[in-house]
């Protein structure tokens, strides 16, 4: 849904504190979101995924878009993570988000971490209170982690590439090797993101994902092939020791509902959605 116009302040009024706080009061109402069955039964936490609505940003960007590197304006994207800030109660500065290279790198988030500084990863993990973490995506999984008995909580971004490099691995093995996580204690929750309906790959990916033996997460119709990410995305975190019953997936399509979320394969210039998690 669009900020009504109403609720808008120009750049200028947004250098006053007093106006961005009228902001805040009234645009909260019209923000949406949606939080984990899974992830609702623990009262520590703070959790989850936001959707395209309740922000400042114009058109193709409209209307919460996260993300800096996208082409939106700064000041804007400032106010959305302000926004948000607001809405799930914890401070925009201690947030920690990341600049996402489709890797599989794993970074220990710890109390030097900061809004203004973020790592150059794909997934983030720490045991200490009041950091939220946050992962963007528009058409990616957006993962959730989460062990009660360690008090441990991570998020990972997860395309094709992090799928096919397997980054899920990596971050158990972070809960595992340096939390002292027991592997049926994760829960992982996953986020909406483009499904096998949408994602047409070419020849390209379906040879790399032969020569990795995901072709179970390909099919073919009408002569193309489709792969499907969270098929992958599942079987991973079997293989890592992840119980079936911790494992909550979104059956919700990104490409599908592009009027819901960003998605990069429907319209290209486009923002970013965001899964976020605290622990408290």
């Amino acid at each position: 849904m669009q900020t009504p116009k109403a609720f808008r302040i120009n750049a200028k009024d947004s250098q006053s504190k007093d106006a961005l706080f009228i902001k805040l009061r009234k645009v909260g109402y019209y923000m949406k979101f949606y939080q984990s069955k899974l992830l609702n039964n623990y009262a520590n936490l703070t959790h989850a995924f936001t959707t395209k609505s309740g922000g400042e940003s114009l058109a193709p960007y409209s209307s919460l878009n996260l993300a800096f590197h996208v082409g939106d304006n700064p000041l804007t994207v400032q106010i959305n993570h302000e926004l948000l800030a607001k809405k799930l109660s914890y401070e925009k500065r201690t947030l920690v988000h990341m600049k996402q290279i489709h890797s599989n790198i794993v970074k220990i988030v710890t109390q030097n971490d900061n809004f203004d500084a973020p790592p150059t990863c794909d997934a983030l993990i720490t045991n200490k209170k009041n950091i939220p973490l946050m992962v963007m995506v528009a058409d990616c999984s957006a993962l959730l982690f989460y062990d009660d008995v360690q008090k441990v909580i991570a998020v990972a971004h997860a395309g094709r590439a992090g799928a096919f490099q397997n980054i899920i691995k990596n971050v158990v093995s972070s809960f595992v090797e340096n939390f002292h996580s027991n592997r049926e204690d994760i829960r992982v929750s996953i986020g909406a993101n483009i499904g096998a309906c949408c994602y047409e790959v070419g020849d390209e990916v379906y040879e790399e994902a032969k020569k990795l033996e995901l072709e179970y997460a390909l099919h073919k119709k009408n002569g193309r092939y489709y792969l499907d990410v969270n098929k992958i995305l599942k079987t991973q975190l079997l293989e890592a020791g992840i119980e079936t019953n911790n494992i909550e997936i979104s059956d919700e399509c990104s490409c599908c509902l592009r009027e819901k979320y960003f998605s990069y394969r429907a319209d290209g210039i486009t923002g970013r959605f965001c899964g976020v998690l605290m622990l408290h």
